[in-house]
Parts: structure tokens; sequence; C-alpha cells
């Protein structure tokens, strides 16, 4: 633009920048010289005159600094007046656009800003942070790498701009060379501002009319069938179907039933956002319904949404992954995949035992034809291992030395928990020195041709060596705690059944459909009987009929429970610091038991004495959960646990945690027992308000 400026305007510019940058200081050059020729000839003139020449300097730096902006708007003002076709232009460009200094205040600006505005000339003249508020000099602070220009997003008074801000020099914007290299100060910058309100209210609304697939299958179909009278039966699918189809009609979806027990919808994510604000009521809504079928009818419901394709074939997939995660936490609940995130709702009730025994035994078998093509097994549990993890662990040695496979666990720490089992292992004649690897070991063992089987627990950050998953493709996981984000990977076997009371339960059926005549040591059944009776709280909680089985097939095998009660008994020490924190235990709300359990020097695994006082805490009156605190280290550890009507589980999930309804744990780094229990407080009490107990 300034290149077109013609020649009689520039000689016009620099005559003007001449007079208002140099005569000035010329003149006091001159003053200085007179000033010294009069102390020659009168001192008391020349004070006078030194006096003048001091306000004559504040004035002249007065003009420079603060009147000369103002000349400088008229000096631009007069360069647009007189310039050429593209001068004219940028006045009537539709695009608001104006010119600021290096301290924010606008020079000049177009029609078009003054109409964005909603302003004049005559009150324009002013810093461009009072006209839009998100503008900052430090804006203006722009980086090398930056090359002069700067893109920001802002929001003022109900609309939406793209903001362009570029750094050109004084020189370079009127065509002149004013005074040859000009300072940091004498810089300009052109302001564009794009008007994306518009644009941005059509990608909301495409984002919210896009489509996303959901899946529903109903949980236990076969179950409720089995529990409702025969004439009764069509009459409860019929139910089931016109409330299914009634709620997502009413959120404008289209659904088509695929199976007696699956169905399939398309909405839109707008719909979506409503079903998300209900919580799927559909869940409450179906489990309602009640026509003498004495097991209450839970769905499934998975939502797949592509965030950046917007492809409805991977929006298919995500749902496909979303219902995994909802079988895979023992269902009745609702799973949102968008994109990385997912988003969790329901899952109040407890996992209803399956029947049917058809799964494990095809997991058996898989498990089975996996392990006689490998040559070595490595086994490991969660870190901290407790006795269901060492017992599932060994189950499955069991099975891998009689299909004479080499087998390592992999153990770091033995807990108190473990320490009577491990006593009957370490050291015997009859089992290898190598039978139990540290994760060193196992790393450098591992290879090609081993598979790594995961048991006891389903997260790769809480497994025993996390780095041992990356060594090998061949994966197997056996887990009964409901699944969370986060997932072992590329597992080419996982058999995750939230309804199994304990780990054990399901390596003896397992075991039970791997072998014809399947054999155990009494010591290994000793370990898994163990693992059984603990995480069932000595078949209290979490007790079905398959699991009664599996303790009946463990005493076959030589389980002695007697043998088992006296290795697991606490000291006297141990006994004393479970009834203190029973003691300090407080009654929240009037049904959660909350105590801690300090980690005394020279205490022996305190979360474990703390997961015993919360079985403890059950036993009093109205309790209906209890959560019991220790540190270790830097790490709070909160033991919950309950007896049917609270899911513990969703609880821990708050604070990164799991496990499943009665029994569940979680972790919070950097923090205090006292901050701890205040969290869980909060978390308590807005789980309630919101009606998720």
């Amino acid at each position: 633009m300034g290149k077109n400026i013609n020649k009689k305007h520039r000689t016009m510019l620099e005559k003007s920048m001449e007079k208002y940058l140099k005569i000035p200081f010329a003149l006091l050059l001159l003053l200085i010289i007179v000033n010294v020729c009069i102390y020659m000839v009168d001192r008391t003139a020349g004070l006078i005159l030194s006096a003048a020449l001091v306000v004559y300097l504040l004035l002249s730096l007065f003009v420079y600094y603060r009147v000369r902006p103002e000349m400088m708007t008229k000096l631009m003002t007069y360069s647009f007046s007189n310039g050429s076709i593209q001068n004219e232009l940028i006045k009537k460009l539709a695009i608001p656009y104006a010119l600021v200094n290096a301290n924010g205040r606008v020079l000049w600006c177009n029609k078009a800003f003054y109409r964005a505005v909603k302003s004049d000339a005559q009150h324009m003249r002013k810093h461009i942070q009072n006209i839009f508020t998100d503008i900052t000099l430090e804006l203006f602070n722009m980086d090398p790498e930056d090359n002069g220009k700067r893109v920001v997003h802002i929001y003022q008074e109900n609309k939406s701009y793209k903001v362009d801000i570029r750094k050109v020099s004084v020189n370079e914007f009127l065509g002149v060379d004013l005074a040859g290299d000009v300072p940091d100060d004498e810089v300009l910058y052109t302001i564009y501002f794009y008007d994306e309100t518009a644009l941005n209210k059509a990608l909301e609304d495409k984002e919210r009319i896009k489509l996303v697939a959901g899946q529903i299958y109903i949980d236990n179909y076969e179950e409720a069938m089995e529990s409702t009278e025969e004439v009764r039966r069509a009459l409860l699918v019929a139910l089931i179907d016109r409330k299914i189809t009634k709620y997502m009609q009413s959120a404008n979806a289209i659904i088509k039933k695929l199976e007696k027990d699956k169905y399939i919808f398309v909405l839109q994510q707008q719909q979506l956002e409503l079903l998300q604000e209900s919580k799927f009521s559909l869940l409450d809504e179906v489990r309602s319904i009640n026509i003498g079928n004495e097991t209450p009818v839970t769905l499934s419901i998975a939502v797949g949404v592509d965030t950046e394709d917007d492809d409805y074939t991977v929006a298919y997939e995500y749902s496909h992954m979303a219902m995994d995660l909802a079988l895979g936490r023992g269902g009745d609940q609702a799973v949102v995949k968008k994109g990385e995130k997912i988003i969790y709702y329901g899952g109040k009730t407890q996992s209803a035992e399956k029947n049917t025994r058809v799964k494990a035994r095809v997991k058996a078998h898989a498990l089975k034809e996996l392990l006689a093509n490998k040559d070595q097994v490595i086994i490991m549990g969660h870190k901290k291992p407790d006795i269901d993890c060492l017992g599932s662990a060994i189950g499955i040695y069991r099975l891998a030395i009689m299909m004479e496979k080499k087998a390592h666990i992999v153990i770091n720490e033995i807990t108190s928990s473990i320490r009577p089992a491990m006593n009957n292992f370490m050291g015997s004649s009859v089992y290898p020195d190598d039978m139990f690897y540290s994760s060193e070991q196992a790393l450098g063992a591992v290879d090609s041709n081993t598979v790594v089987i995961v048991v006891d627990v389903n997260r790769p950050s809480y497994t025993e060596c996390e780095e041992l998953l990356a060594h090998t493709k061949n994966i197997v996981v056996i887990d009964h705690h409901r699944q969370g984000n986060e997932i072992v990977e590329h597992a080419i076997l996982s058999y995750i059944e939230p309804y199994a009371s304990s780990a054990c339960e399901m390596i003896a059926e397992i075991l039970q459909y791997s072998m014809d005549k399947p054999k155990l040591r009494p010591a290994e059944a000793d370990a898994m009987y163990a693992g059984m009776l603990v995480d069932t709280n000595n078949f209290v909680v979490k007790t079905g009929v398959r699991t009664f089985e599996a303790a009946s097939f463990l005493r076959k095998c030589g389980a002695d429970m007697i043998r088992v009660r006296k290795a697991y008994r606490v000291d006297m020490e141990s006994y004393r610091y479970l009834s203190q924190g029973v003691g300090r235990a407080e009654i929240f709300m009037d049904c959660f038991a909350i105590s801690d359990v300090p980690a005394e020097e020279g205490m022996d695994s305190p979360n474990v004495l703390a997961a015993k006082v919360a079985n403890e805490l059950l036993d009093v009156e109205n309790v209906r959960a209890s959560f019991v605190l220790t540190k270790i280290d830097d790490l709070v550890y909160i033991s919950a646990r309950s007896i049917d009507d609270v899911n513990v589980q969703v609880i821990m999930e708050q604070f990164g945690g799991g496990g499943h309804g009665t029994v569940a744990g979680a972790q919070i780094e950097n923090a205090t027992i006292e901050e701890a229990v205040l969290q869980l407080k909060d978390v308590l009490k807005r789980m309630w308000e919101e009606g998720d107990f």
C-alpha cells in the first residue's frame, strides 16, 4: 500500500516528519550555545535562560510523547485520504480493519470497524482493549518464530471473531525512510477482524445434528424368561419392547430390534445430550417392570460418537467397544464413548450370577489350546498381591505344569496376607526354586514363545510388571473386577466376569474344564480356597451356587478349612490395631462408616488391615457401606466394602480406582488422610444428591 504513495505525497510526509522531529532539537542545541554566551556576559541572565531551556525541553518531550500520536493519527488520515485506489478500497472493505500503535491506541480504522463496534470516529481514539477486552498488549509481544503475525479468537457482545494481528514498521507502512532505524516503539499493528459468528453457529448446529450409533442389550434375557410364568413371557417381552421403543422415540431415534435381546439405534447428538442429562432413565424404567418375574430385567446401553472425522462406521465401532465395557462391568449401565473419552451411567445393581457354564468351558478350552502351542507361562497379578491374587496364580501354575510347560509367578513383595501361603511353596523340595520371579527376572525370561497370564486385575498400571505386557503378544487376562477406562490392550484371550466372587472361583472352573481329572496339591487347594474365603468374607458377600461348587471342587482336591483358618489368623498386635480402627469409625450420613488405620512403624501391610476393618464395620447396624483409609508412603489407600445395595465400585471410580460392587478400592496421591476423608465425604454427598445410590 505504501509503495503506491506518489512522490509528491512522499515529499510532504518527509518534510512534516523532519519539521516535528528535528527542528525542536536543533533549536534546543542553538539555544544552549546562546545560553553559554549569555553566561559570559551576565550570570543572572544566563540562569534565567537556562530555566527557560528546561521548560522548553519539557514542552518538547510532552509534544513528542503526548501530541505526536495525535499527529500520527492525522498523518495516517491524510495519507489514506490522499492515497491510491487501494486505500479507498480498504476504507470500504467489508472486513473490520484497524491500525494501532505499540501502546494499543487506535490510530485509524475503516468503516466496517465502526459498524462492528457501533461507534463513530469521534469516539474511536482510545485503547483497543477498551473496545475489545480480549485484545491485550501481551498479544503484541510476538516471538521471532511468529514472523510478526498472530491469530487469536475472541468472543464479545454475542459475536465471535477471528483476529489477525500483524506487525509493521512505520517506515514500511508509509513507504518513506523517516529516520533510519525505527525504534521498537515506532511500530504499528494492523488488525483484521473476521466475524465467525455464523460459521461457529453452523458448526455447532452440524455437531448437534450429527448422528451417533448405539446398541442396547438385555443382560439377563434368559434368566428373566425362566423366572417368569410361561403364559406371561410374551407380555414381558412386549413390555420391554414398548419401554425401549417409547424411550427412543421420545429422543427422535431410529431403533431396530436385531435379535430377541439386542437392539441398534441411531439418533442425533443433541438428543444424546438429553439422554445423558436424564442419566439414561431407561435403565430404571426397564428394571421396574414386574409382572411376576422374579429376576428384574436389566439393560446395557452403548453409544459411540466419532469426534474427529464424523465417520459413522467409526462411531459404530466405538459403540461395540462401549458395549464390551458395559458388559465387562456387569451390565445394567450405559456407556458413552466419545473419541478417547468414556462416560459411565448407572451400574447401581450387583451383577447377577450366570447359571450357564458355557462361557467358562469355551474360555477354558481356548486357554488350553493357547498353552499347548507355547513353551513357557509367566503369571502375574496386581501390586501388593492378596491371597485371591496368589491363589488364582497358583491355579494357573498347576494347569501349566499339568500340560508340561515351564511356569513362573511374578511376585515382587510378600505381604502379610500371602505370607502363610508362600511359606508352603518357598523352600519346599516339591516346588522348584524358580517358581517365583521378580519383575527383572520375568523381563529377562520372556520371549516370543511365552504366554503372559494376568490374574485378578485388568488394569495394566496395577500389574506387578507393566513392562512385561509390552514384551509379548501372547497375553491372557482372567479377572472378576469390573472394567474401567484402562484395559490391557491386544489381549488374545480375555475372561472378565464381574459376577464371580473371586478370581480363584474362575480358575477353579477353568481347571475342571481344562483337564479330565484335574488334581491340585493340598497347599495349592488351600491357597485357592483361602482366596475365595477372603474375597467373599467367609462366604457371606457375593456368593452364588457356582461359588460353593468351586469350593467343593477345591475341598475334593485336599483343601482343609481348619488348616486355612489357622494359617490366616491375625496376631494380637494386628488385632489391637483392627479393634482401634473399628473404634475410630465415624457414621456419616447415617449409613456410611468411615475410619482410618494409621501405618504405625513396624506394622505389616496396613492396607490389608484396613480391608479387614472395612469388613468388620459391615456388621454394624444400618451401615450400608464402609470406607477405611490408610497412608503408605505418599499414597492414601481406601478400602471400600458394602453388603448389597450400595455399589462401592462406582464410588471408588471417582478417585480413579475400581473393583466390583461390594469390594473396591482406590489410591489418592499427595494427600493426607484428613484431606482424603473430606474428598470422600464430598463424593458421597454429591452422589447421594444426584440419586446414584
